[in-house]
């Protein structure tokens, strides 16, 4: 038996997320897989900016850091870089990760420090009123594309695979088995590494889209969801507007904090410590 209660702080509690809402699905498995790791809760930081993803940081019994609007990887950054033994996990929607901070995001890519990131898509701003995000799909209405959304959307896979991550996944909420699997080896991967989990809005977007429940809303994405393994043998028009889901980046390239550490001791002539 798992013991991921200590990673919870019950004072908090309850959650505030709306009932049906992936949120909970990932954070069980989150705790799970630090359970799986033994991961000491002091040795943790978790960290989150704004949004309904972002309420995840009050909830764990770790070390919390609760940020501004799209600047969760800069307040990671200068945690990892002055608490370099510490386990820094970040928790982003799409909206934080990927519009205003999308720059940080690209970067965080480039520089691979070894910090964890998991971007949570609900396709939409669900906490601030339902506007349009930069993963909502084309043709879909919200509070802000009253007639349908007419951008086509980042793929937040193909984004963190060209701007350098070194481990790179996908999974869903209906999946929770194969979502633990690829958490619990990002956090066991040496680098940057980014695990997208798309889950439901059906209050903010599913509603303005004949999605209104949670099941009909989980049901749109399992029938829009396909493997990896069958995505490759299949046209880049069947896969439009599909999530392939899977393993897409697993490499070693020098962390940051190695690289930097090398630097140091070359210009400062001294040992490593």
């Amino acid at each position: 038996m798992l013991d991921y209660e200590k990673y919870l702080r019950y004072r908090t509690f309850p959650v505030p997320w709306c009932p049906g809402c992936g949120i909970g699905t990932i954070f069980k498995a989150v705790v799970t897989a630090f359970a799986k790791l033994e991961w000491d809760p002091n040795d943790i930081a978790v960290v989150s900016g704004i949004g309904c993803s972002g309420r995840l940081s009050t909830y764990f019994n770790t070390n919390t850091l609760h940020t501004t609007h799209g600047r969760a990887l800069t307040f990671a950054t200068g945690i990892k870089l002055s608490n370099p033994d510490k386990h820094v996990v970040v928790f982003s929607g799409d909206g934080d990760a990927l519009a205003i901070g999308g720059n940080h995001f690209i970067h965080a890519c480039r520089r691979n420090l070894n910090i964890k990131l998991i971007v949570i898509n609900n396709n939409i701003y669900g906490m601030t009123g339902g506007q349009v995000s930069p993963t909502t799909p084309t043709g879909f209405v919200t509070t802000t594309t009253p007639y349908g959304n007419t951008e086509p959307h980042f793929d937040t896979v193909e984004l963190a695979k060209a701007a350098g991550a070194t481990y790179v996944a996908r999974e869903t909420v209906n999946r929770p088995r194969q979502m633990l699997k690829v958490i619990e080896k990002s956090f066991k991967h040496s680098g940057f590494s980014v695990v997208e989990i798309v889950s439901n809005c059906h209050i903010n977007l599913g509603r303005r889209n004949k999605l209104k429940h949670p099941l009909p809303m989980l049901k749109w994405i399992d029938e829009n969801t396909i493997p990896l393994s069958k995505a490759k043998d299949m046209s880049e028009e069947e896969l439009k507007f599909k999530y392939v889901v899977g393993e897409f980046v697993h490499r070693h390239r020098p962390d940051y904090l190695s690289l930097y550490e090398d630097l140091v001791v070359k210009k400062a002539g001294g040992d490593k410590k």
